[in-house]
């Protein structure tokens, strides 16, 4: 999740970590300089990015290691799913070629 606001060039850059059998957890998070780092390393990574800056804001308040809250579950599931298609992973028994 990223959060470039453009009154100050401030940055918000939250990483989160599922493993598609507990909640996702919020593995770091930082603003400025520490967004940027963690940003270049989802892009390094070729992790997906998803710019939702009021996602990341409350995403922001959560602490580190600590999973989602349930509020949240179906605003994350959406980011999760976009990460998947893009990453070309489908559920069991998913037809790509039907619209």
């Amino acid at each position: 999740m990223t959060d470039k606001s453009s009154d100050q060039e401030q940055e918000l850059a939250i990483a989160l970590y599922y493993d598609e059998e507990n909640a996702p957890r919020v593995t770091a998070k930082g603003e400025g300089s520490i967004a940027r780092q963690i940003l270049a390393i989802a892009e390094e990574h070729n992790i997906p990015l998803e710019d939702d800056p009021e996602l990341a804001a409350l995403l922001a308040q959560i602490p580190l290691g600590d999973e989602i809250p349930d509020t949240l579950y179906h605003a994350v599931a959406e980011v999760i799913a976009f990460a998947y298609i893009v990453a070309g992973k489908f559920p069991p028994g998913h037809d790509s070629n039907k619209a």
